[in-house]
């Protein structure tokens, strides 16, 4: 107990001391908070102070930052200004266009006006640098002679080198600033007018070179027109116009490709200023040809017809090309309309001539073919090179207008017709017309002759051309289809009394000098004296017309025919004599028959046939 005593004391002595301690550090602790309340009250103030120079010292810095900024700057643009100035360097062009769209860039994002200013300044200066650089490539592409490959047209495309230039620096020029993209840009207008002009130059020098290349092959189509044979001069000048619509579709692709203002409007206006030259070469060409067909309408009509021919067949793809220029007005139309007036006016007029050849001559002519013959039948056996346009124009003519002296009057249709005929039923109504009126000239030359023997042999040998040149064996095989059934048989019947002419003037006086008369009735010796007379006047015809058929060559292009004539005329003429030979010597009109009987039967067939030979 006493140790258990002796040891609460101790704690409690023990804990007094603990508590005393606690109480002089809580003290100490009192008075320690309130020196620090002391000393916050008099450091607030200068902490306050501090955070404002803080601020400001923040503020300067970052003014200090921004003229160093606005200083770096001024020496960027005083570094490209002149980068800009000297223009693209060779193979340099994709940093050039870096250089431009950095200040492009800027502009979008600064607000600075005079910065703004500095820098389309240098962008316009540029975009200047830029057109000059692509109306360098474009003169070089389209400079010097366009290559030929001897007289054949030869397209030739834009240099492969010069185009791969050109492309980027295209597609660079395409996404310049322009006021309908970039309303706000200051160099916006400037750039659009630079482009502009630009791309007028671009139309100036393609067109040139398009016409240059052109140039020497429409001189060509014209001079070879005055020699060539027309259906062959309206085929060169058909394969002209091919070619210069092939070049125009060839420049419409590359302008699509290489202009640097690319809209619709923009496109059509320049492709418009391109085509001027061709167009004006066209033009030219055509009109060289119509004057040189007006000259000798007669001498050149298939001349026309094919021109006519070969624009109608041009007709869509020119309007076609014509479409993308973006304006009214069509060359190739008004081409057409004025070779049509001369096509209308060939048709009359060869029907005219036809007439006109029989006026005014007389006495003796030659009995080989006539010229009419020969130019009509070469007409026919020309129509189906250029049916369609024969038929076209003869259509706009009118069925029968084409016979002006029978008071017909052009471009009126006749009122009895109530269809409308088709080309090819025109076409026939004009040959048949063409038919009729030459074998009607022809049959008034061959009267024309002082002695008719050499008419008749004419008159033969012109209709018999015409049929065998168009009907038997035509030129063109197409010639026949033609040929209407009434114009077949007005041939054939023509024919047919050409020959009986031919029969009648030539052998009739043979015939009717072996025909009975009075005298053959007569007792005595009378009826002797007249059959010695007649042989004698037999055989002097018989020379005679020997002579004359050694003059005046029958058919002789046509060695079938003439054998055929020869025939008929053998069984005309040598069976008549044998019956009045036979008869004569039953009536022993001679005591010496071989004195006025110069010839057999037989000798006079074979004299016959030799004239045939």
């Amino acid at each position: 107990m006493d140790d258990d005593s002796a040891e609460i004391e101790l704690l409690e002595q023990n804990l007094n001391k603990t508590h005393q301690i606690s109480q002089r550090m809580t003290s100490i602790l009192t008075n320690f908070d309130t020196r620090l309340v002391k000393l916050e009250k008099s450091i607030l103030p200068l902490y306050n102070s501090t955070q404002k120079l803080k601020q400001r010292a923040h503020n300067i810095d970052r003014a200090l930052l921004k003229i160093d900024e606005v200083a770096s700057g001024q020496d960027g643009i005083a570094v490209e200004e002149g980068l800009v100035l000297r223009g693209p360097q060779p193979g340099q062009l994709e940093a050039y266009i870096d250089i431009l769209e950095r200040l492009n860039a800027a502009i979008a994002f600064k607000s600075s006006d005079a910065d703004s200013r500095d820098m389309a300044r240098l962008i316009e200066t540029g975009a200047k640098k830029l057109t000059q650089l692509y109306t360098k490539f474009v003169a070089e592409g389209s400079s010097g002679s366009p290559p030929v490959s001897g007289l054949a047209f030869m397209l030739t495309e834009f240099p492969p080198p010069l185009m791969s230039s050109l492309t980027p620096l295209v597609a660079f020029l395409r996404t310049l600033p322009l006021p309908s993209t970039h309303p706000s840009h200051p160099a916006a207008s400037a750039i659009l007018n630079t482009l502009k002009d630009a791309q007028r130059g671009y139309a100036d020098m393609r067109g040139s070179w398009s016409r240059k290349a052109l140039e020497m092959h429409s001189r060509r189509v014209v001079d070879r027109a005055e020699t060539l044979d027309g259906v062959a001069a309206g085929r060169e000048f058909s394969i002209w116009i091919d070619n210069l619509l092939k070049v125009t579709e060839a420049e419409y692709t590359l302008l699509a490709e290489l202009a640097p203002l690319s809209s619709n409007t923009l496109i059509a206006s320049t492709y418009d200023s391109l085509l001027t030259p061709l167009l004006a070469l066209f033009t030219d060409t055509l009109s060289s040809l119509t004057s040189l067909i007006k000259r000798s309408l007669h001498k050149y009509t298939f001349h026309a017809l094919s021109a006519f021919s070969a624009l109608t067949m041009s007709q869509s793809r020119w309007e076609s090309v014509l479409a993308k220029r973006g304006r009214e007005g069509n060359e190739l139309r008004d081409g057409l309309n004025a070779i049509r007036g001369v096509c209308l006016r060939s048709f009359p007029e060869f029907l005219a001539d036809l007439k006109l050849a029989a006026v005014g001559k007389g006495g003796d002519l030659s009995v080989s073919l006539a010229d009419i013959t020969i130019s009509t039948v070469q007409y026919l056996n020309r129509i189906p090179d250029v049916q369609d346009a024969v038929g076209s124009a003869l259509s706009a003519l009118g069925d029968g207008n084409w016979k002006m002296g029978d008071g017909k009057q052009v471009g009126k249709t006749p009122k009895s017709s109530s269809v409308e005929l088709n080309e090819k039923v025109l076409i026939q109504h004009f040959v048949y017309d063409i038919m009729n009126t030459l074998i009607g000239s022809l049959t008034t030359l061959s009267r024309t002759q002082r002695r008719p023997p050499f008419g008749s042999v004419f008159l033969l040998n012109n209709v018999s051309h015409l049929v065998s040149h168009l009907v038997l064996r035509p030129t063109n095989p197409n010639t026949p289809s033609l040929l209407s059934k009434p114009t077949t048989d007005f041939l054939t019947s023509s024919w047919r009394t050409a020959k009986a002419g031919y029969f009648d003037a030539s052998f009739s006086p043979l015939m009717q000098a072996l025909a009975d008369d009075a005298r053959d009735k007569t007792s005595g010796s009378g009826w002797k004296a007249a059959a010695k007379e007649k042989f004698t006047r037999f055989y002097d015809l018989l020379e005679e017309v020997g002579e004359r058929h050694r003059i005046a060559k029958v058919l002789e292009d046509d060695s079938e025919e003439r054998s055929a004539v020869g025939e008929e005329v053998v069984k005309l003429v040598v069976p008549s004599l044998q019956r009045f030979m036979q008869k004569q010597k039953e009536k022993e009109f001679s005591k010496n028959p071989q004195k006025y009987i110069k010839l057999s039967p037989e000798e006079v067939e074979s004299r016959i046939r030799n004239f045939y030979n």
